[in-house]
């Protein structure tokens, strides 16, 4: 029996799931050659190499998904001496299965990359399956100032983006130069190693009377080493040894002096880039900061902080590296953020009132989330420090009716409530989460679902679902032995995922309309780059890396009604407005995307309109974000012919024999905005 096997205490029958290796999958965005996008993004992220050296079907992956989470509940029934029953575990894991292999719901991205993998069902450790964090640095103590710093690398280790915040600052911690003598400190090579010596190190200048800390780097893997439990290669010790220079750089000859709110930022942002160049995880960061700090709300501003803002390749800046986010209230005058806004999109908006105060903004105010202490970095869930976000998703368009719809919300449900089931490696985060239980249950698909049946059916979906997840998380709580969770729905941006199902992403309409380029990124070790030639798709050379990594552009024709930039920034923030009303109890990750010429001056006028019925709101400025290989772009449909004219099918088999290398796995955050400022910061120009 292999090893894959007995990691599990539930499976389905091989009875049942083998007839689905005849179907073809329905994946989404198909091609005019036939060639599926959601089928070609399936194998680049999410299809692991097998025991046989085979990859991944979607078979595979739906059957090690609804296996590894059957698992989970049934091994915390028998922990806990509580009911199952292994007939009745068949029926509903069948029906799982066939609403997975359709489509009509997914995991979020690292869901479908690691349920019913080692990594959580032999580790029995859920970090890798969750989205997202957020910690505060009101946090720090004297007896360990550099505690949340340290949650904050390691988690991006874990490819987890976290939220942050410089309320540290407020805490008056004095910076010491350490002196006391010079200690040796040799460097674990693990994520362990390389996180505990950044906290020694910071705690060296934030605590008095400290140590000199000299590091010895031996230990680490030197850079090319495969990386056996996530993937990828090593970088060798180059990126933390930056990282460690910053902090002395930042500290040295600073004797005396009061640790500032642009420290803090400085430390996250750099933390996050040395994930970045460390390991083949992205990093995500979101930084929140107060309304009436000048210095916060020109971090990006190159005439007042040129060193976290140089783009050169000699002394790359940090200051990219973070999404930055303000705190608000309900009626606080925002007028003074309006300008940056329009400038370059930033900073976003966070009413962190509404956010404990309320779930639904349909239904009064219940103060169940009064701890909120911040948000992830692409903003759809309110956190307390040190808690992680739990996430599943469901697509409204593959559904033929709202009775449908309800009956997949058991099964989304189900899966986030599982993943509660399991701890983190860390103490804090567990006494949350097991608290608090909390989920994220997403729509995606809400543009093209409203474009198509009218707002009203929207309205009713999203209400009758809703109260299908409460009265699921009534029935299963009981049955689990658990509490009810405290906030059970939200819309989280998609991206990836939703590429699988070609859906727009959460409640974006899609950036290309009808017909567009998709532009997707391949290293080019990747075998199917040569099938993409042969079959005539345009590959180009990646703008920001062209030795490592080409972009391919496929023409599609969505079943989208309208382009994102087809719909003014009034309409986008009502329909946001929406889905927080009669949908998401956590928040809406929105990112409003605006026409820098003729929308701009609304950006004051929406934010008013809008005040107290939103919990958070992000802006991107349409032109000022326009460069070479973008993941959309929006073309006719002459174009979209003529593109599609010379196109030949692929035939994917050599591919699932194994000739490709293992999934890349989901990233920190699944939507195209975190990517989009990713490529562009590193474009050469």
């Amino acid at each position: 029996m292999s090893d894959s096997v007995q990691m599990f205490t539930f499976r389905l029958s091989d009875d049942f799931v083998d007839p689905y290796r005849l179907l073809k999958p329905p994946f989404g965005y198909a091609d005019a050659a036939g060639n599926s996008v959601g089928e070609i993004t399936f194998l680049r992220t999410y299809s692991r190499m097998k025991e046989n050296g085979t990859k991944e079907t979607w078979v595979d992956v739906c059957e090690r998904v609804i296996n590894g989470m059957y698992s989970l509940q049934k091994e915390h029934c028998k922990k806990n001496r509580l009911p199952w029953n292994d007939a009745k575990a068949q029926a509903s894991a069948k029906e799982a299965f066939d609403r997975l292999f359709n489509l009509k719901w997914t995991p979020p991205g690292r869901g479908l990359w690691v349920m019913g993998t080692p990594i959580v069902m032999t580790q029995k450790n859920s970090a890798a399956l969750q989205n997202c964090a957020f910690v505060s640095t009101a946090e720090m103590t004297k007896a360990n100032p550099a505690k949340p710093f340290g949650f904050l690398m390691e988690a991006s280790m874990l490819g987890v983006g976290v939220g942050f915040d410089d309320k540290g600052a407020d805490k008056d911690f004095t910076i010491y130069q350490p002196t006391r003598s010079t200690v040796k400190e040799s460097i674990e090579d693990s994520r362990e190693g390389w996180v505990n010596s950044v906290i020694l190190l910071i705690n060296s200048y934030l605590k008095p009377d400290q140590n000199i800390v000299e590091f010895d780097y031996s230990e680490i893997r030197p850079a090319g080493t495969p990386i056996k439990t996530f993937g990828g290669t090593a970088a060798g010790a180059d990126p933390l040894i930056k990282l460690h220079n910053h902090i002395k750089k930042m500290f040295d000859g600073r004797d005396g002096d009061r640790l500032t709110r642009v420290d803090i930022a400085d430390i996250g942002n750099t933390i996050g880039v040395c994930v970045v160049s460390g390991n083949v995880r992205r990093s995500a960061e979101l930084l929140i900061g107060r309304l009436d700090d000048e210095n916060f709300l020109n971090l990006k501003n190159p005439d007042m902080f040129p060193d976290r803002n140089s783009y050169s390749a000699e002394s790359p800046g940090w200051g990219w590296m973070s999404n930055n986010s303000v705190e608000t209230s309900v009626g606080m005058d925002l007028s003074s953020i309006v300008d940056g806004i329009a400038r370059n999109g930033e900073p976003g908006v966070i009413w962190l009132d509404m956010s404990k105060k309320y779930g639904r903004l349909a239904d009064p105010p219940n103060n169940k989330d009064w701890r909120v202490a911040g948000y992830n970095p692409c903003a759809e869930q309110s956190l307390e420090s040190y808690e992680c976000c739990t996430l599943v998703e469901t697509y409204l368009n593959r559904h033929d009716s709202l009775d449908d719809f309800k009956r997949t919300l058991k099964f989304a449900y189900l899966y986030a409530k599982t993943v509660t089931l399991l701890p983190t490696h860390w103490e804090e985060t567990n006494a949350i989460m097991q608290r608090n239980r909390r989920i994220g249950t997403s729509v995606s698909g809400v543009a093209n679902f409203a474009d198509r049946l009218g707002l009203p059916v929207l309205r009713d979906w999203l209400n009758n679902g809703y109260q299908t997840v409460q009265r699921y998380d009534n029935i299963y709580s009981e049955w689990l032995g658990i509490r009810e969770s405290i906030k059970t729905t939200t819309v989280k941006p998609s991206g990836t995922v939703s590429i699988l199902a070609g859906e727009s992403p959460g409640v974006h309409w899609t950036p290309g309309g009808e017909h567009f380029f998709r532009a997707i990124r391949f290293s080019n070790e990747d075998p199917m780059l040569p099938l993409f030639r042969m079959a005539n798709y345009r590959v180009e050379p990646a703008s920001e890396s062209p030795d490592t990594t080409s972009v391919v552009f496929f023409p599609i024709k969505s079943s989208a009604l309208r382009s994102e930039k087809d719909v003014t920034i009034f309409e986008k923030m009502s329909l946001a407005a929406t889905a927080q009303r009669y949908w998401s109890d956590n928040s809406v990750s929105v990112t409003i995307s605006f026409d820098s010429d003729t929308e701009k001056q609304h950006i004051g006028t929406v934010l008013h309109m809008y005040d107290g019925q939103l919990k958070t709101v992000s802006f991107l400025p349409q032109g000022n974000f326009t460069y070479p290989q973008m993941p959309y772009t929006q073309i006719d449909e002459s174009e979209y012919k003529q593109s599609s004219d010379n196109l030949l099918p692929i035939d994917l088999t050599g591919i699932y024999a194994g000739l490709a290398a293992d999934a890349i796995g989901e990233q920190y955050c699944t939507t195209d905005s975190c990517e989009i400022k990713f490529i562009k910061e590193n474009i050469k120009v």
